[in-house]
């Protein structure tokens, strides 16, 4: 009986090692970013082009990666040449984002969540409601 779930656990981990399953770190758009998104930046650079701050547009991919006079709010791959890294890193209340006046803050763990989510391609998905089950 020993050896049989000796034999199980040691097979485990040989289709652990050869299949492995999805990183726990792979962000998801719709999970993961969405919501930070929505919450701190979409009101002045989402859909409503109304209130819609520097032409910036962090709903849409193409719009995130834009060129934006020699500026790119995302690159992905690239946080540290996306504009959107600078700014919610940024120290001086001119420059920071979300701007102080909004009341608006990013935790640490946010920041550190897009940060790496840019590292990881910044793969943006189609809302929920338009995905098939």
């Amino acid at each position: 009986m020993l050896k049989k779930i000796s034999r199980i656990i040691c097979l485990a981990g040989a289709s652990a090692a050869i299949f492995p399953m999805s990183k726990a770190d792979d962000l998801k758009f719709n999970r993961d970013i969405r919501p930070i998104l929505s919450q701190n930046c979409f009101q002045c650079h989402g859909p409503d082009s109304k209130s819609r701050k520097a032409g910036l547009r962090l709903d849409q991919f193409e719009a995130a990666i834009a060129d934006h006079k020699g500026v790119r709010a995302i690159v992905p791959g690239k946080p540290g040449s996306s504009e959107l890294i600078a700014r919610i890193f940024h120290a001086e209340p001119d420059e920071k984002m979300p701007p102080p006046e909004s009341k608006l803050t990013l935790s640490d763990t946010q920041k550190e969540t897009l940060k790496q989510w840019i590292s990881q391609g910044a793969r943006y998905e189609m809302h929920w409601a338009y995905i098939k089950p």
